[in-house]
């Protein structure tokens, strides 16, 4: 009778016989939802962890992979730079080539010039020769 006087005012005896506001079932409830929102809070934090963990390593990853694709462009142009080097020696060279190959024409009629006058220049002193 005490109990349900009690029971109407809102008062309730938990398992330890100790005086309660709320009724044992639903403190039962509320220590147990109480736990399960520590254990949620728990699996959210570890969950956010992992999650924190995994966009470090992605961020690490981009990092890694924006460096070699500038490395990829640094040496394409390079690739390029040497290429646009090798076609301008070229060039110099065909045109070292083409300007021997004149000058070594202008050496040939020099050549065949000289020959010519020395021909001559012998006939002259053949011809002065037997003319004595």
């Amino acid at each position: 009778m005490a109990q349900a006087a009690l029971g109407a005012a809102g008062l309730h005896f938990d398992e330890l016989n100790k005086l309660r506001v709320l009724e044992p079932e639903v403190a039962a409830q509320t220590a147990q939802l109480r736990e399960e929102c520590r254990a949620f809070v728990d699996k959210t934090a570890e969950f956010q962890k992992i999650v924190g963990s995994l966009v470090e390593l992605v961020d690490q990853l981009a990092k890694a992979a924006e460096s070699e694709k500038m490395k990829a462009i640094g040496a394409r142009n390079l690739l390029k730079s040497i290429a646009k080097q090798r076609e301008a020696q070229e060039q110099q060279l065909q045109a070292l080539i083409a300007e021997k190959k004149m000058q070594l024409e202008r050496y040939r009629i020099e050549y065949e010039t000289l020959c010519k006058v020395e021909a001559d220049q012998n006939e002259f002193i053949d011809q002065f020769i037997f003319q004595k």
